[in-house]
């Protein structure tokens, strides 16, 4: 199926809406795990995200400590090679194997990144990675400069397509592109952590750096069926439980936000999610939309956010919504829609 696609940045591929996001297939046992997770399910997600037309998968080195880079990499050599999606994954986040819950380094020294690289390389089961992207700000003192310019040299060796980078602010995206084009950024985004909107989306839409916002639906709050009954049934190993967002009084909000979109979904014809993620598309300057899921009945659930676009009283109500409930923070609707 033939989906719509935009260009990431100046020189980027041009991706679907709505790509695969591969964070929960690495399942639990580590600092930020999702609980017990069925490989063969997350394959199976995959797929049949990509024979709906998605073509792009979104993973990292530290989802499941390597493992959702196997799952992933597993999937894609199932499929035939022209129908194998693009693979961004991230590097920068460095656990110790034999403390595995405990909180990972942020490092982005550039002997550390070549390492990340090869290994992810190796788990993917790939000769090139299509977009690399630095995790999170570095915290151990290397400067961003040597760090971004080890990242444009595994560009020029030809290990990765294109670079970008994830969770960064503009003072740091100013200091990288001073070296080189930062070809993507990739922030945490959606009707409830709104933050990105304010200062990220203008500045990139200014230096042709796309756009990927992952967490679109909040990590599943806004979703048709998430619950408070649904959080207390959580793994004890699901890094949720640790979110104020999951806890009250900010769940209470923030369900209360997913059901004002119950309207707004009924009269498109297609599940809440679907609303939060068309409202994250409808940013100008956003390329595109990371979107979990654990299982083909949860792309369902999405999907249709790839053809969908909120109207102007769709985007006016969702405002007014956000205002009454008080959930989240951050600029509550888009100054000029994108089509």
């Amino acid at each position: 199926m033939e989906l719509p696609r935009r260009q990431l940045g100046r020189g980027g591929p041009a991706i679907t809406h709505v790509g695969f996001g591969a964070w929960a297939i690495g399942g639990g046992g580590y600092a930020f795990g999702w609980g017990s997770q069925d490989d063969n399910a997350s394959i199976s997600a995959i797929h049949h995200a990509i024979e709906l037309g998605v073509n792009w998968i979104d993973t990292a080195a530290i989802y499941g400590l390597g493992r959702s880079e196997e799952v992933v990499g597993q999937a894609v050599a199932a499929l035939p090679t022209p129908e194998r999606p693009l693979v961004f994954t991230k590097c920068g986040m460095v656990w110790a194997p034999e403390q595995p819950t405990a909180f990972p380094r942020r490092l982005l020294a550039p002997d550390s990144i070549r390492r990340e690289c090869e290994a992810s390389l190796a788990r993917l089961g790939v000769e090139v990675i299509d977009l690399y992207q630095f995790h999170w700000p570095d915290d151990t003192g290397v400067p961003v400069e040597e760090s971004w310019g080890a990242m444009l040299r595994l560009r020029e060796e030809g290990k990765v397509r294109w670079c970008g980078v994830s969770n960064f602010d503009v003072a740091l995206l100013e200091r990288c592109e001073r070296v080189g084009h930062v070809d993507s950024l990739q922030p945490r985004f959606s009707l409830i952590d709104r933050g990105a909107a304010a200062e990220l989306l203008p500045w990139c839409k200014v230096h042709g750096t796309g756009v990927i916002a992952y967490s679109p639906m909040q990590s599943g709050l806004l979703t048709d069926s998430f619950s408070a009954e649904r959080v207390a049934a959580m793994d004890a190993d699901d890094w949720r439980l640790e979110s104020s967002d999951f806890t009250s009084p900010r769940l209470e909000r923030n369900l209360a936000l997913r059901d004002a979109l119950r309207p707004v979904a009924a009269r498109h014809g297609v599940p809440v999610a679907a609303v939060a993620v068309a409202w994250v598309l409808s940013f100008d300057g956003l390329t595109g939309a990371i979107v979990g899921a654990r299982s083909p009945a949860q792309v369902e659930g999405w999907f249709p956010a790839t053809r969908l676009t909120l109207t102007a009283a769709d985007l006016e109500e969702i405002a007014a919504a956000v205002g009454r409930t008080g959930a989240g923070s951050g600029p509550s609707r888009p100054a000029e829609p994108q089509s």
